[in-house]
Parts: C-alpha cells; sequence; structure tokens
C-alpha cells in the first residue's frame, strides 16, 4: 500500500503535458519562423501585385512608387 500511494503523489505532482523549458524554445522558434515566412510571401507577394498594377495602393504605396502624385509645386 505504501508504494501505490507514493506512486499516485507522484502522478498529481507530475503534469503529464507539461514541457521543458528547451521543448517551449523549440516550439517558439519554429512558431516565430514561420509567422516570419508568412510575412514574407505576403510581402513578396504584394510587391508583384504592385508592379503588375492589379492592386490598388495605398497612400504610403503610393507615396513611395509614384511621388509625382504629391506634387504641390504646380498650384
Amino acid at each position: 500500500m505504501g508504494a501505490e500511494a507514493e506512486e499516485q503523489e507522484n502522478k498529481q505532482g507530475e503534469n503529464p503535458r507539461s514541457m521543458t523549458k528547451a521543448q517551449f524554445l523549440a516550439w517558439k522558434r519554429q512558431k516565430d519562423d514561420d509567422a516570419s515566412s508568412r510575412r514574407a510571401e505576403a510581402a513578396r507577394k504584394r510587391a508583384e501585385d504592385i508592379a503588375a498594377g492589379t492592386v490598388q495602393l495605398n497612400g504610403r504605396e503610393l507615396f513611395v512608387h509614384e511621388p509625382w502624385v504629391f506634387d504641390n509645386t504646380l498650384y
């Protein structure tokens, strides 16, 4: 009986879903890498679409790609 109680006590103190710090850091690094690759792919696709003229530019993109639109010296 003493061994069973001791074994149950060990099981209660240990979470079967727990992870080590190294496992967490590896997971976090992979998650960050995936997110950064998705952002880079989205930025690349947006740049291609802007170059092809298939999307409407926002103000910042318009200022960078067509600054003559903001030239007020004509007025």
